[in-house]
């Protein structure tokens, strides 16, 4: 099997160090024996040629620091992809960003959050319909996630079912057919990548108050559950659900 990463965000330092950068991270999640992985940096141009994209099985959409409501050259070329992916039935994954970019293509509504940046680890609830798809899997009724957003899916089409939510975001996860599935937390992220990207992306930028990084940072003891979703995202992606 053949997979392609879109990669739509720069690698910090230390991930490009300890991983090998955001491909190396989903590497580690999503790569099994016997597979081609390869990564095309959507954010600089970088995207697969048309007569390509046939020999891939699927592709995964990564976070960026972007709003997916934007439309930035890449981000309007991206969603012309995406419809071709979609017409060609490929199987597609979106983490985050490529989450709610998905959810544009679809057709769906991508804003600002109401209730502001979602940072941490935090527990989702999985629908009754999702524990039916997710059955094999003997899946828990409620996962803990790495969230890192500030932008969420507002609107969905009604052929769009959504598979998840928390008493933070009502999206959490969608599904839509059975080769795309959005997950607006960051499965593939342990807690050492989230607080190095606190302290080298977000505080640097100024995109969040010192007082609230030492909140996030007092809460981050519950580990997520990377091994769930790791099966969980392995099974859509490869057809076994």
């Amino acid at each position: 099997m053949r997979f392609g990463v879109l990669q739509c965000a720069e690698d910090t330092d230390y991930v490009k160090k300890k991983y090998g950068g955001y491909f190396g991270v989903f590497l580690r999640m999503l790569a099994e024996e016997g597979e081609i992985w390869d990564v095309f940096r959507v954010a600089d141009g970088d995207f697969p040629d048309d007569g390509e994209i046939g020999v891939y099985d699927g592709f995964v959409i990564t976070g960026s620091c972007k709003d997916a409501y934007g439309d930035d050259a890449w981000i309007c070329e991206l969603l012309t992809l995406l419809n071709k992916l979609q017409l060609m039935n490929k199987k597609i994954l979106g983490i985050c960003f490529g989450h709610q970019i998905l959810a544009r293509a679809l057709g769906g509504k991508v804003a600002r959050a109401e209730s502001g940046w979602d940072i941490g680890v935090r527990s989702i609830n999985l629908s009754s319909s999702s524990m039916k798809i997710f059955s094999n899997l003997e899946m828990p009724t409620t996962l803990s996630v790495i969230e890192c957003h500030r932008d969420e899916v507002h609107e969905l089409p009604s052929e769009v079912e959504v598979l998840a939510w928390s008493d933070k975001t009502r999206v959490e996860m969608f599904r839509y057919r059975d080769n795309i599935m959005g997950v607006q937390g960051h499965p593939e992220y342990s807690t050492d990548i989230l607080k190095q990207l606190i302290d080298d992306r977000l505080l640097q930028c100024n995109l969040i108050e010192e007082s609230y990084a030492v909140e996030i940072r007092s809460k981050l003891e519950m580990d997520p559950d990377m091994e769930s979703w790791k099966e969980l995202c392995t099974s859509f992606l490869k057809g076994r659900l």
